[in-house]
């Protein structure tokens, strides 16, 4: 996404011509900052970079992303509001461009490779806090002795013949801007069930757009596949890895995909 060069004023009303400071030069024959900032947001809305429904970044995401103030931010979001593109409520303010909310994508079920536990079937998950497993660390930019969040999943059919097993590393960034996961710490002591079905909800309700890349390996002198999922945020910030092992021969993996709405 593209960032906008700042020649941010300390104080502007909507309403006015930004005012000049001696290390911010005026540009007359341009529009505001504000307005400015407030149509590049309203494009990377309309490209699908916040989906309709969803909750934007926090105002000081946002100027760090365009290159500007808080002050300059609140000003282009007032002029999105006024235009009914933007709404606001305890939670945030949320894109309402045309198009569905999104809540569950189908193809981002937590952790991939979760399913419906049918009757007969057994499915548990629990949570600590260690060390992620080889490749993980580096995957989140953690050193390689740095403890965070693992989440472990195991499910079976009834017969025992379909075995899937996950295990999932979350990011310092993951555990610092959504609280839903960042409460899971104190009681992560790999034995408690945990059920985080909605961690992705809770990623976007944090202001979070996900992007993932899902690659799948054969297991050599195995019938079993791996499954490695990456999810990254809008600034391409680690977020969680998962390593799904399943039986290739017993069982198979049915991707769904949701595409924005056209607008």
């Amino acid at each position: 996404m593209a960032r906008t060069t700042p020649h941010d004023p300390p104080h502007a009303s909507p309403h006015t011509a930004p005012s000049t400071a001696p290390h911010d030069p005026a540009h007359p024959e341009d529009e505001p900052l504000y307005r400015r900032i407030a149509t590049e947001l309203l494009g990377e809305l309309r490209d699908g970079a916040i989906p309709p429904g969803e909750r934007l970044p926090g105002e000081r995401q946002l100027a760090e992303h365009f290159g500007v103030s808080r002050e300059t931010v609140r000003q282009a979001l007032e002029v999105l509001r006024r235009d009914g593109l933007v709404t606001t409520d305890r939670r945030g303010s949320h894109a309402t461009l045309k198009g569905p909310p999104v809540e569950t994508p189908a193809a981002l079920a937590f952790p991939v490779g979760a399913r419906y536990a049918g009757r007969g079937a057994m499915a548990r998950a629990t949570v600590s806090w260690e060390s992620p497993p080889p490749g993980h660390a580096e995957a989140l930019a953690l050193s390689p002795s740095r403890p965070t969040l693992v989440h472990r999943y195991w499910s079976a059919s009834a017969d025992g013949c379909e075995l899937r097993t996950a295990v999932t590393s979350f990011s310092t960034i993951a555990l610092a801007e959504v609280e839903e996961l960042a409460r899971y710490r104190d009681r992560a002591d790999g034995t408690t069930a945990a059920e985080l079905r909605r961690a992705y909800d809770w990623l976007r309700r944090a202001g979070l757009t996900l992007h993932h890349r899902d690659t799948i390996t054969r297991i050599a002198g195995t019938p079993s596949v791996r499954v490695t999922r990456r999810v990254h945020d809008q600034y391409a910030r680690p977020l969680e890895i998962t390593e799904l092992i399943v039986d290739a021969q017993q069982d198979a993996l049915v991707y769904e995909f949701t595409l924005p709405a056209a607008v």
